[in-house]
């Protein structure tokens, strides 16, 4: 993930400073959707091991919204 942020960053900078090739904004759209796609993954998993304690002190663990 971090070559991934590093690729992401250069490209920003050389899109602010020079422009970009239309190969090179193909590219940094490919990888912001990686980026995005590895970031919800992230999400999830974390969101899978969290748990709502009642006053009660039930345990329940998180449902995914249909």
């Amino acid at each position: 993930m971090e070559k991934l942020v590093k690729r992401i960053n250069e490209l920003a900078k050389k899109s602010r400073e020079e422009g970009l090739t239309e190969t090179e904004k193909a590219e940094q759209a490919e990888l912001r959707q990686q980026y995005i796609m590895k970031f919800r993954q992230g999400m999830e998993n974390t969101l899978s091991n969290v748990y709502i304690v009642d006053e009660n002190g039930n345990k329940k663990k998180i449902e995914k919204k249909r």
